[in-house]
């Protein structure tokens, strides 16, 4: 188990390494050293700060509409 940052929400990391690693054993190259399973690897990113998440829509500022 890769541990996250302390600054890190849970449920955001869980979420991403977990969409990440669905990259992964898709073919996707991996950006750290690879463990022996995908979602290791995935955690490893994640933590590194190598993937991250999009801003969601609902979080982005209002253009006036």
């Amino acid at each position: 188990m890769v541990h996250r940052s302390a600054g890190t929400n849970a449920c955001e990391f869980v979420t991403v390494a977990a969409l990440r690693a669905a990259q992964l054993m898709r073919g996707c190259r991996a950006l750290v050293p690879e463990y022996e399973k995908s979602v290791l690897t995935a955690q490893a990113e994640v933590a590194a700060g190598k993937v991250q998440a999009l801003p969601r829509a609902d979080s982005l500022s209002k253009t006036g509409r």
